[in-house]
């Protein structure tokens, strides 16, 4: 597989993945709401989504892909995150210091999408 078609299937990946997210978030705004989740719970679960989204997405491009599949999947996961990084930045136009969440946020988002790749 040419390496344009590799990068294809990992934007059909990431496709994937944030529509599950979209979906995952709707049902955690509904539980919030209805439930009155606290907002560590509420951080907690948005963190396991970012976490199964990218072990999903990498799980179908590595399915796809066939070969350095981890590779693969490290991709798609660095591309999650960097684009829910980006879009932040856009929005609140103001660059915060990371903290040990944030760091500890890229890294399960960089391993599920490591893990998904190695497991498809």
């Amino acid at each position: 597989m040419s390496i344009g078609k590799k990068i294809g299937v990992v934007i059909r990946g990431l496709i994937v993945a944030y529509a599950v997210t979209g979906l995952l978030l709707a049902i955690l705004a509904f539980a919030v709401f209805k439930l009155h989740l606290t907002e560590s719970v509420t951080d907690l679960a948005i963190i396991a989504i970012y976490v199964i989204v990218t072990f999903l997405g990498a799980f179908v491009v590595g399915k796809r892909v066939k070969e350095k599949k981890f590779l693969w999947g490290f991709i798609l996961g660095v591309l999650y995150i960097a684009i829910i990084t980006a879009a932040a930045f856009a929005i609140a136009h103001t660059f915060h210091v990371p903290n040990t969440a944030d760091i500890t946020t890229v890294l399960l988002c960089v391993g599920g999408g490591l893990v998904g790749g190695m497991l498809s």
